[in-house]
């Protein structure tokens, strides 16, 4: 029998799971409110906090960590990688310490993996990463040579909504033409054709979401970074964390924020309106890239349990093709599955090399 323990630290919370095979025994999410997030400059700074949380939880639930027999974690901003497996080494868990694509809290998952598996002699994987880019090359162009779209975003779970749409419609998941949209602490709309996650708009380009500020005019923004006096690490902080909802009405929850509005606040409505609409926005541009040839337009993550937000951006997009909602992330399960593959060699888990 395979013991897995599969971490999935997120901007807003710290997932874990335990899983003997198929079987999930429990599984755990933490929150984490702004006010406790924004303690920390870096994200690698709260490494401590989130394992010792963890280390926690393991305890208290009994979890004999000797009998482990691996650890799947969610993948950080590593460089371009593959879909799929790969082993966490040394030169990962550098890569996110030192050298990261850009700062989040995922790059948590592969560092604290490794120091929880390495002192009981197991293997740890990440599993389906952030920065899985499987972009087709004609969406990667910019008008600046120096600079070109990249393929980052919430692959694990949109992936994984992806592929149960398949499987409960009797399909290959490479036959699917789908838009499937992440609605998290962070958004990221995905073009799903022919088995590829084949574009991503995340929130360097698109909609603004709980913590982040989303996609900026470019003038305003450059003047604003220019005159604020920040350092970079200080404006990437500021539209990675304490953009979006947090920048606005001071929380990074959905749930608070529909709480004000049932209180009667319209400027609450009015941000949290325009939060859905700028996601509609961004399926309508998924759509026109392949000319409308969508069969089904999926909203997963923790925030299309909202059925006001998910009715906001469904009333703006159902023409397109017809809106299914999958509530909550199946990103756990996915972890386990992937790292229970790799440990039965049915998948072969790659080998990650550091970038300078």
């Amino acid at each position: 029998m395979e013991k897995l323990l599969i971490l999935n630290p997120g901007s807003t919370s710290t997932k874990i799971a335990y899983y003997e095979d198929e079987d999930q025994k429990f599984v755990e999410s933490i929150s984490h409110s702004a006010e406790e997030i924004a303690k920390y400059d870096l994200i690698v700074d709260q490494y401590e906090f989130r394992k010792e949380m963890i280390l926690d939880v393991l305890k208290e639930k009994g979890v004999d960590l000797n009998e482990l027999t691996a650890i799947v974690a969610r993948g950080g901003l590593l460089p371009p990688i593959k879909a799929g497996a790969y082993l966490v080494n040394d030169d990962m868990v550098w890569q996110l310490r030192n050298n990261p694509t850009m700062e989040h809290a995922s790059n948590l998952g592969a560092v604290i993996a490794e120091s929880i598996a390495t002192p009981l002699g197991i293997p740890a994987y990440i599993y389906d990463g952030v920065t899985v880019d499987e972009m087709w090359p004609i969406l990667k162009i910019t008008g600046l040579t120096e600079i070109e779209r990249r393929g980052i975003g919430h692959n694990l779970n949109t992936r994984a909504a992806a592929m149960k749409y398949a499987r409960e419609n009797g399909k290959a998941y490479k036959d699917c033409k789908l838009i499937v949209v992440h609605l998290g602490g962070g958004i990221s709309v995905t073009l799903q054709y022919g088995g590829k996650v084949a574009d991503i708009i995340n929130d360097e380009d698109g909609p603004f979401a709980p913590e982040r500020s989303g996609g900026l005019p470019i003038q305003s923004y450059t003047s604003f970074c220019m005159e604020s006096g920040m350092t970079s690490q200080e404006m990437l902080k500021k539209v990675k964390s304490r953009g979006g909802l947090v920048a606005h009405l001071g929380t990074n929850d959905s749930r608070d924020v529909e709480k004000m509005m049932n209180e009667g606040d319209e400027h609450a409505k009015l941000i949290y309106d325009a939060m859905a609409i700028n996601v509609a926005r961004c399926v309508g541009e998924e759509a026109c890239t392949v000319a409308g040839d969508i069969e089904a337009i999926i909203l997963t993550g923790g925030i299309a349990y909202s059925e006001y937000f998910t009715n906001e951006v469904k009333k703006n997009v159902e023409w397109i093709a017809p809106v299914i909602i999958y509530p909550g992330e199946n990103e756990m399960e996915s972890l386990a599955l992937g790292g229970l593959r790799v440990l039965r060699g049915e998948e072969e888990a790659s080998i990650f090399e550091r970038v300078e």
